[in-house]
């Protein structure tokens, strides 16, 4: 396999972030609802290690977010983890979902 560039795509048929590398595929689910978008699931494949993947597919999702207007609801434990870890980026999280967010 090559180092090319990896991109984020945006599947709206299935509602998956989709990064593809060979034939392996890392993805992260969300929902829309009326307010907010969920993020329940993200698989990053082992093929997909060390490369930035995960974070990749988060960013994706929370510029997707901000193109919608939408707040974020972070079920899934990586998500919720990579937004903890940012201040910045608690803004953007739903009220309901705001417990939890503050690392020590």
């Amino acid at each position: 396999m090559t180092d090319a560039p990896l991109n984020v795509i945006n599947n709206k048929t299935t509602h998956r972030f989709e990064v593809q590398l060979g034939d392996e595929t890392a993805f992260a689910e969300y929902r829309l609802e009326p307010d907010a978008i969920v993020f329940p699931h993200t698989v990053v494949p082992p093929a997909f290690g060390g490369k930035g993947v995960g974070g990749l597919l988060v960013q994706a999702g929370l510029a997707y977010a901000r193109e919608l207007n939408l707040l974020v609801k972070p079920t899934c434990p990586f998500f919720h983890a990579y937004i903890a870890k940012r201040p910045e980026l608690h803004a953007l999280v739903h009220p309901s979902m705001r417990d939890g967010l503050v690392t020590p």
